[in-house]
């Protein structure tokens, strides 16, 4: 009786502990002052947030970003093989002009990808870019999101506003994640933070 008792206060204190981290999964993320939500809504998806870092450059802070998927994950590979909605959200810390801003991305691009691969996103990319220069200047306090909706495609929005047309196709949403989360990423702290470590 007493073993069983043990059994049964052994599995009510696991189930009790699961509880509880989940709990913890669902709180709000705070990082250099910026409040990321545990959750997003994408294209009529709940997604959760994965995981928070700072972009860094020289010794200035540039953003804060928040990466939202349909299933957590510390793995890299598991979040780039994910399909469906998605978000990455990036706060900026510091006002950034579009080619500032851009250049380090079609940086993280071309560093993560082989020419061929390159050449087959080339229109992709270059909507991708125009659609940066539209927007202009990206202010301290912006919050910049680039989505994947399947229906539609990669979406960029400033502060919750749709910018440009969507451009088609998941590989390039996928592309586009292995700036922060490939094997040579624009910043490994911020990686680490991605990947919630």
């Amino acid at each position: 009786m007493k073993s069983s008792t043990r059994s049964w206060l052994g599995a009510l204190a696991l189930i009790a502990g699961v509880a509880l981290s989940g709990g913890a999964l669902a709180q709000a993320v705070e990082l250099e002052g910026v409040k990321l939500e545990p959750t997003a809504q994408v294209g009529g998806a709940a997604l959760q947030l994965n995981g928070a870092g700072l972009r860094t450059r020289a010794i200035f802070k540039v953003y804060v970003a928040g990466l939202y998927v349909p299933a957590r994950s510390n793995s890299a590979a598991t979040l780039l093989a994910q399909k469906g909605p998605r978000r990455l959200q990036m706060t900026m810390l510091r006002s950034v002009d579009a080619d500032s801003f851009a250049g380090p991305l079609n940086d993280g691009l071309k560093n993560n990808h082989s020419e061929a691969q390159l050449a087959a996103l080339k229109g992709q990319i270059d909507a991708f870019n125009a659609t940066f220069k539209s927007v202009g200047e990206a202010k301290k306090g912006d919050v910049i999101g680039i989505e994947y909706l399947p229906d539609a495609g990669t979406r960029i929005t400033v502060n919750g506003q749709a910018k440009g047309s969507p451009i088609a196709g998941e590989e390039f949403y996928t592309a586009l994640l292995r700036i922060w989360l490939g094997d040579k990423p624009a910043d490994a702290d911020l990686k680490k933070g991605l990947l919630g470590g």
